[in-house]
């Protein structure tokens, strides 16, 4: 909780101009009233004073963390220099949003908790795949008890991308490759439904000719009555499996992924309660031991993680993701590559 309480318009500051600030964090700042963007750091200087001339530019987040009024600072850099970025940040009295992952190793957020704890500054993690609807829908059937005892639940976030590319996510030595970039969203949706697992077994493999980072992995979670397999495949191509859940009660079963991304990359404005609301054409189906039913996704909204931000640094009110559950992240994906280095199942300490 925030020992800076202020009710009134949140200065905001951008570091960064590529796809995640284009696409998952500008259009959200611009859309609530809660937030005025103040700031952006990028080399793209004419982009960016041509896009959002109210802002301020600084060609380097540094310069910008040290000399911007922002309160609030949503780091959407490469992941290698998320932990200095934010420790600057909260050095310079800012609440900081991260992109996720958190940090590439778990000493570097645990420092940064302690920073912002010392400081009495918010600090959370941007897990925006809580806001799903296709997720959202898991947790209505598990809470509603539709599906029974759950015994095997399956996540896939798979795509068709053979041919490696030339950037930041693919070629980063420190965070780079897909467990860092698509893992976090499984894992936490996974904790979120289920908690901290006993133990875990994963295969994390580099797959495509002159790839340098893992590119495909499967990580299994093991709970006591339970199995959560999390998986993420770059040769997936065709309708691709989001999520498989089987209860003794009833199935479900659901193809595809959530609308929201392709929506705001193709300049859809999330200023409608139900601008995410998914097509009935991608409703997963609900099975049972003698009948299916089509269900209708629940209407998943990106915007409730920042009106939630928001309500945090404004009125004290908790954030929707805290660093420490995003640590957890963190931790299991450290674990998934020992336990893929090693071949064995490795115990989840809590």
């Amino acid at each position: 909780m925030s020992n800076n309480i202020n009710t009134g318009v949140i200065k905001t500051a951008v570091v960064g101009y590529g796809f995640s600030a284009k696409t998952f964090h500008l259009p959200f700042i611009d859309a609530l009233l809660e937030f005025d963007l103040s700031a952006i750091s990028s080399s793209q200087a004419d982009t960016v004073k041509q896009d959002w001339p109210d802002a301020e530019h600084y060609f380097t987040a540094e310069e910008m963390l040290q000399n911007s009024d922002a309160q609030l600072v949503i780091i959407t850099a490469p992941n290698d220099v998320h932990f200095s970025l934010a420790k600057l940040a909260l050095e310079n009295n800012k609440h900081v949003l991260l992109e996720k992952p958190f940090v590439t190793k778990i000493a570097d957020g645990q420092t940064l908790i302690r920073l912002a704890e010392e400081k009495g500054l918010l600090l959370s993690v941007y897990h925006n795949r809580r806001w799903d609807g296709d997720f959202l829908t898991v947790k209505k059937l598990i809470a509603e008890n539709k599906l029974g005892d759950i015994k095997h639940f399956e996540s896939h976030f798979d795509r068709f991308r053979p041919v490696v590319r030339q950037r930041w996510r693919e070629q980063s030595e420190e965070g780079g490759g897909i467990l860092f970039d698509l893992g976090p969203h499984l894992i936490d949706q996974a904790l979120q439904l289920f908690g901290l697992p006993e133990a875990l077994t994963a295969q994390c493999k580099i797959m495509r000719e002159g790839s340098t980072n893992i590119d495909y992995f499967n990580l299994t979670l093991h709970y006591p009555d339970k199995l959560a397999l999390l998986s993420a495949s770059l040769f997936s191509a065709g309708p691709n499996l989001r999520f498989n859940i089987q209860g003794d009660q009833a199935n479900y079963r659901k193809l595809g992924l959530d609308p929201q991304e392709e929506r705001l990359k193709a300049g859809v404005q999330p200023n409608t309660s139900d601008w995410g609301k998914e097509n009935e054409a991608q409703y997963g189906q609900l099975y049972f031991a003698e009948s299916s039913q089509v269900l209708p996704t629940e209407c998943g909204g990106y915007q409730h993680f920042y009106s939630q931000l928001a309500d945090a640094i404004n009125n004290g009110a908790q954030l929707p993701v805290s660093a420490q559950d995003a640590l957890w992240n963190i931790r299991l994906i450290e674990l998934a590559m020992q336990s893929s280095r090693l071949g064995k199942t490795i115990k989840v300490e809590s």
